[in-house]
């Protein structure tokens, strides 16, 4: 494991097993406990419910003895992860369920629950992180691997991120989260009579969700000048910066994929293609340029 008695306060320690995500847990416990207990506390005091006194102070503790509980049951599955931030993604969407995303008038239509789905299973699973390359941009497993600059092992780990999502993640989510076989339905038939239109769509409220499921991100993974983002991937660093910020991120999707142009092949300018279900197991989606609308594929 990454040392993780000296690393454990540190939000890039990464686990690669289930049994490092056990040890690291007894390790880090009281850094772990602290951080979802002042992650309680901010929420009380920006919602107007915090007071200075013991009473606060020991119910502020004891949600984050819950927060960590219950973050410990789902975690596990989602290794090799970074637990600290993952554990922030966790307590922030459970908190941010009341706010103003929650009500926003995008989540009363198909489009806006179902994208909001995908990112909030994203914040916590590479599985459904990987998928979102599929989901919005119509990537298979191979155009991830060439957009990271990943290696053959870890392209393989893309594989079956894509095959886990595809066999249960991705109906799990939906049922989870109340997107009903209807609403499916209905995004498919208005991407194939409007896809530009709802591909237009999917980028406005894709913008409003991107800031919203990265709330405490910036300050560790700002947005990269090309400059930058040339040498993260001429100098082959920042594995975890690409894996972790572009998905969430679309601007700097569209430079890296200028960036890596020549390793993708694409025609012209990435942009939004909206794919609403998994990438069907044996088929091939060819990057040919994704004009909007344009789900180009074939068959292998």
């Amino acid at each position: 494991m990454h040392d993780a008695v000296n690393q454990s306060g540190h939000v890039g320690t990464v686990v690669a097993s289930e049994k490092e995500f056990d040890e690291f847990v007894v390790e880090a416990m009281p850094q772990l406990l602290d951080r979802a207990t002042a992650l309680t506390k901010r929420f009380l005091r920006e919602t107007g419910q915090w007071a200075e006194d013991i009473g606060h102070d020991k119910f502020a503790v004891r949600w984050g003895y819950e927060m960590v509980e219950r973050f410990i049951i789902c975690a596990r599955v989602e290794v090799p992860c970074r637990p600290f931030l993952l554990l922030e993604s966790f307590v922030t969407r459970y908190y941010s369920q009341p706010d103003a995303l929650y009500y926003h008038k995008d989540q009363t239509h198909p489009l806006g629950r179902y994208l909001d789905a995908l990112l909030s299973r994203a914040v916590l699973s590479r599985d459904a992180l990987m998928a979102l390359f599929h989901h919005l941009y119509g990537f298979n497993q191979t155009s991830v691997a060439k957009l990271l600059g990943i290696n053959r092992e870890e392209s393989q780990r893309v594989y079956k991120n894509f095959e886990r999502w595809r066999e249960s993640g991705w109906q799990r989510v939906m049922e989870d989260t109340g997107v009903s076989d209807e609403d499916l339905d209905q995004l498919e038939q208005d991407q194939r009579r409007f896809p530009e239109r709802v591909n237009h769509e999917t980028d406005r409220i894709l913008r409003t969700l991107q800031i919203h499921y990265r709330k405490s991100d910036p300050a560790r993974y700002p947005c990269l000048t090309r400059a930058q983002w040339e040498s993260l991937f001429r100098e082959d660093y920042g594995f975890d910066y690409r894996t972790w910020h572009l998905p969430f991120c679309h601007d700097c999707c569209v430079l890296v994929c200028a960036i890596r142009e020549e390793e993708l092949q694409l025609d012209d300018k990435l942009q939004i293609d909206l794919h609403v279900r998994p990438l069907v197991k044996g088929r091939t989606l060819a990057l040919v340029g994704t004009a909007r609308g344009g789900n180009h594929h074939h068959d292998t």
